[in-house]
């Protein structure tokens, strides 16, 4: 019988069981996330050789002229090695570590989620996965605001694989705007990339303006329309007014549409 059930556990039947509890699912980068993992022991006794968890998400790259999605682990945190667990036996384990401060907010279809699994030789991993909900950070916050403000609206965030912008990861999280105000004639688009860190936020801004005649016409086919502006905000920067920012930002696009 004990044969029988160890043959039914290395297939995943009645074999060691794992669920992660989130003390908290919704976060932004940078916050720690914390929880416990509680195994539960199947019908046979099975050697654990560890435990691991891993921030995932997803971003699209250009194949072969259409979009794939890729998926990237952000983090991965070893919880322990070797844990036996006896027949229904049930363990509770903490854990808690840092989201990555470039963890991509969860605006649009973007997903992030946490996968638990357990490493069991000759058997199945049993696994669990968890979403999480990264919100912007105050700073990032600030700045969607405040384009929001001069007339501009978020319609997509995406990410895109980007080697050349992107740092710690293959992509970048792309936030883009159209005008809704006074820009509309002569702006097509708005980009918006975060570089966030502890202390700071780097912003990258790509202004696509509208061709306008012949010179508008040769400037939108060599690209030369795209401009890129960085800018960067600090903690201090949390006490000034959204309104006080976005006058900041409309002086940038200014000098870049004239």
């Amino acid at each position: 019988m004990s044969m029988f059930k160890k043959l039914l556990a290395s297939v995943g039947i009645g074999s060691a069981q794992v669920d992660t509890r989130l003390e908290q699912d919704s976060l932004i980068p940078g916050e720690v996330l914390s929880g416990e993992v509680h195994l539960t022991g199947g019908d046979v006794a099975q050697e654990i050789d560890e435990i691991y968890m891993y921030v995932i998400t997803h971003y699209e790259r250009e194949s072969n002229d259409s979009k794939v999605k890729e998926e990237c682990t952000l983090i991965k945190h070893r919880l322990t090695e070797r844990v036996v667990l006896q027949p229904k036996e049930h363990k509770v384990l903490p854990f808690a570590f840092r989201l990555p401060y470039e963890t991509p907010l969860t605006m649009g279809r973007q997903p992030v989620y946490l996968r638990t699994g357990l490493d069991i030789k000759n058997a199945i991993d049993p696994g669990d996965s968890d979403f999480i909900e990264v919100r912007p950070h105050p700073l990032m916050a600030k700045v969607l605001d405040a384009v929001s403000q001069i007339g501009f609206q978020l319609y997509k965030v995406d990410c895109e694989y980007n080697r050349h912008l992107g740092k710690t990861y293959p992509f970048v999280q792309e936030f883009e705007f159209r005008p809704t105000g006074p820009y509309r004639s002569r702006v097509e688009e708005l980009e918006i990339v975060f570089y966030l860190n502890e202390n700071s936020v780097e912003v990258l801004m790509e202004l696509d303006k509208r061709a306008r005649g012949f010179l508008g016409a040769f400037e939108e086919a060599f690209n030369l329309d795209e401009r890129y502006v960085r800018f960067r905000l600090h903690r201090e920067d949390l006490q000034r007014s959204t309104g006080d920012i976005a006058n900041s930002i409309e002086d940038l696009i200014r000098k870049q549409i004239r």
